[in-house]
């Protein structure tokens, strides 16, 4: 169903897209997704590089964390994939992240704070919660939709300018959309493009889930590892890895969002997640 989800998600964002350019011209239309694609294929291609900088992590040897390679090896095999490299963050507060372009080049990486706080049956959860990102490939789709966002803002705000020096009468000498019709439609499509495309990353914060709980055979592991990880955010003060640029790639957004600003969040609400992962085993 969360791959169905995010077909239907990316055909809505697409069709947004198409119908923007319909509206302004082809010519627009490739120019905002050449502009787009540029913007995020550097992204995408040194993902890894880019992110691991910035939260200062370090990769690791098997000599120096052996068990902690062992699980990831053993994790990684179940899932099909080549064992991804093993990188540890300098912070307390407890928190994990894959990137990489594809399984090949796959990362995953874990704060000080969560090694240290983690059980081993909840860090084999969250453990897999990262190597099923890494085998769906979900830095691709995040950055596919990223483009697609990225061009529809692009021609929003085209379409707004234009739409402001476009001069009097209801519609243009060429029949085109209405002056403020068209100021509406540049205002309301980024968003809508936006909100798509936090769903999207929502949908795979669920996939991610299911595919941990198929590679380890226990639900209810990851399930206490992500309600353990709530608590730690409520109670202690924000590390390095609370950046809002990367807030969608940890395993627990480390910024909360409640109510409404639940559609503004790259993550479902935990006790979501947990309730799911349980209904797999039928514990409640």
């Amino acid at each position: 169903m969360n791959q169905l989800k995010t077909i239907l998600l990316m055909g809505i964002i697409s069709a947004i897209l198409i119908l923007l350019g319909a509206q302004m011209g082809e010519q627009w239309m490739f120019v905002a997704i050449g502009v787009a694609v540029v913007m995020n294929l550097g992204s995408y291609y040194w993902s890894d590089k880019i992110v691991l900088a910035m939260h200062r992590a370090r990769e690791v040897s098997e000599q120096e964390a052996p068990a902690l390679h062992a699980e990831v090896a053993q994790l990684a095999a179940r899932a099909g994939i080549p064992k991804p490299r093993v990188c540890i963050i300098p912070d307390a507060s407890p928190n994990a992240f894959a990137t990489g372009r594809n399984p090949a080049h796959g990362v995953v990486a874990f704060t000080e704070g969560l090694l240290d706080l983690m059980p081993r049956r909840e860090l084999q959860g969250v453990i897999a919660h990262e190597i099923g990102h890494i085998a769906h490939r979900d830095i691709l789709i995040a950055t596919l939709a990223a483009a697609m966002a990225s061009a529809i803002s692009l021609l929003a705000n085209i379409l707004q300018w234009g739409a402001l020096f476009a001069g009097g009468g209801d519609r243009d000498e060429e029949g085109g959309m209405n002056p403020l019709a068209a100021i509406a439609f540049a205002i309301i499509a980024p968003l809508a493009a936006t909100l798509i495309q936090f769903a999207i990353s929502r949908s795979r914060e669920y996939l991610a889930d299911a595919e941990a709980a198929r590679i380890t055979g226990d639900p209810e592991g990851l399930a206490r590892a992500l309600e353990r990880l709530e608590y730690s955010h409520d109670t202690m003060p924000a590390g390095v890895t609370a950046r809002p640029a990367t807030a969608s790639l940890m395993i627990a957004n480390p910024l909360s969002a409640r109510g409404i600003m639940n559609w503004f969040s790259t993550h479902p609400p935990i006790a979501e997640r947990a309730t799911r992962l349980r209904a797999m085993t039928g514990v409640r």
